[in-house]
């Protein structure tokens, strides 16, 4: 076969268009530092920040694109692109050189194809975007923090507690670096979302006392299997159809609006339970993911959250969270709060919170002010693994139960033509999660 790692792969890996914590958690280990903190840590408004991309999919190159406009800030450069394959990185490359020119400094020294890259490509640079499937965050999240860098990285931030406790770990080394860490949670850089949530907050509503949240749509690309790709190709290829990889979509994309609850809540919830599974992608190309799910989570004051999160065309969609007060109610994602104390933000004028977030954490590095999402990020991801563990046992789970989970979804080895975690069958279909059957596989 072709290997991937060369640069003329004809399909793509493509990055979708890609509080508080329990002392548990935190003590899951630090990870040990073998590097001092140095010229990275802080960044002068005339300094030349230098970036490395990890991750060359549509949003990695969409957060790449944003960190190079933050140039009226002071100088930035792409200095180190890496990704599993060749074919990504030199479609971005090019891209990204049509729309920035000199601000692009990638050479083919430092274009670099695999799964050890990353190493290489962050030990070149100040500020590091991770964006590649969700499963390989905390490792590269831990050698970002390792190697001293500031970091942005996309949501979610793991795929299962090894990960997030990973991530925490890292997020406390982090800080004691001195490091600048954004996490890609944008809504909490959306103006309308800031003065809504500020305004619950203070009390518009008075007591929250449910929640309701729905990432409901049609569903994402598929790509069909190549000749002569090994296994482990294919699902890299088409990573959202598999656990270790995405996390199923409630943890890929419903995250964002957990993440909202959480905001307004200032919280995480502490169980859920909930129901799940697949009724209409179901095909081959359709992995081993659910195409619904359906989540009560419950927080420490008794509200509760309704979560729904659906892949199926044809039906009802919504991306949205709302809330109840005592005193009233909120259309949080249209910005609209009702009762005594009512309030609309139109949204006119407000800037992309994609920018918006590359603006707020590049600031933070020149300006030297604290600055690290990695937890709410780490947070919100846990919620969102929470619920998919719920779907998939058919049980109630608590958080503590669910954080200290020692069920790693991760391969034990990552190589072209090693084995994933999951396995189709003869005819090419996947194992898939039944509810109350082999439930210590998830949690």
């Amino acid at each position: 076969m072709n290997n991937p790692k060369t640069n003329n792969q004809t399909s793509s890996l493509n990055r979708r268009g890609f509080m508080k914590t329990s002392s548990a958690a935190i003590a899951g280990g630090a990870i040990a530092s073998t590097l001092p903190t140095g010229k990275g840590v802080f960044a002068a408004s005339d300094d030349k920040l230098k970036i490395a991309l990890i991750g060359c999919g549509g949003r990695g190159s969409g957060a790449a694109n944003q960190a190079l406009n933050t140039a009226d800030q002071g100088p930035v450069e792409l200095v180190a692109m890496a990704d599993a394959f060749g074919d990504r990185l030199d479609s971005s490359l090019r891209n990204l050189e049509a729309q920035h020119g000199d601000k692009v400094k990638v050479t083919e020294e430092t274009k670099f194809v695999g799964f050890e890259a990353y190493k290489k490509a962050i030990s070149l640079a100040d500020v590091v975007i991770l964006a590649t499937p969700p499963g390989f965050r905390p490792t590269h999240f831990e050698e970002a923090v390792r190697q001293g860098k500031h970091v942005f990285m996309e949501k979610p931030v793991a795929v299962d507690a090894p990960g997030v406790r990973k991530v925490l770990a890292a997020a406390k080394e982090a800080k004691e670096k001195n490091l600048k860490v954004g996490v890609g949670l944008q809504r909490h850089h959306q103006q309308g979302y800031i003065e809504t949530i500020k305004r619950l907050h203070d009390g518009a509503i008075g007591d929250i006392t449910s929640m309701r949240c729905y990432w409901n749509g049609a569903g994402v690309w598929t790509r069909p299997r190549q000749p002569g790709q090994t296994e482990m190709e294919y699902q890299m290829r088409n990573w959202y159809y598999f656990v270790w990889l995405c996390g199923d979509h409630i943890d890929e994309q419903h995250i964002h609006n957990i993440d909202v609850i959480n905001w307004v809540k200032d919280a995480h919830p502490v169980s859920a339970q909930g129901m799940g599974g697949r009724q209409v992608r179901t095909s081959k190309e359709h992995g081993e993911i659910y195409d619904h799910h359906f989540v009560e989570f419950e927080y420490s004051d008794g509200s509760r959250l309704y979560s729904q999160c659906r892949h199926i065309p044809g039906c009802w969609n919504s991306v949205s969270e709302y809330c109840t007060g005592t005193k009233g109610d909120a259309d949080i994602n249209r910005y609209i709060i009702r009762g005594e104390n009512s309030f609309r933000h139109n949204g006119r004028g407000d800037k992309n919170p994609y920018q918006q977030e590359h603006d707020d954490l590049f600031a933070a590095i020149r300006n030297n002010t604290p600055y690290n999402e990695a937890e709410y990020g780490a947070n919100s991801s846990m919620s969102s693994i929470l619920g998919r563990m719920c779907t998939y046992t058919g049980k109630m789970i608590s958080w503590d139960e669910a954080i200290n989970s020692e069920v790693n979804t991760m391969p034990e080895v990552l190589d072209w033509d090693a084995n994933p975690p999951t396995l189709p069958n003869e005819e090419g279909f996947y194992p898939i999660a039944m509810p109350g059957i082999q439930t210590e596989k998830f949690v």
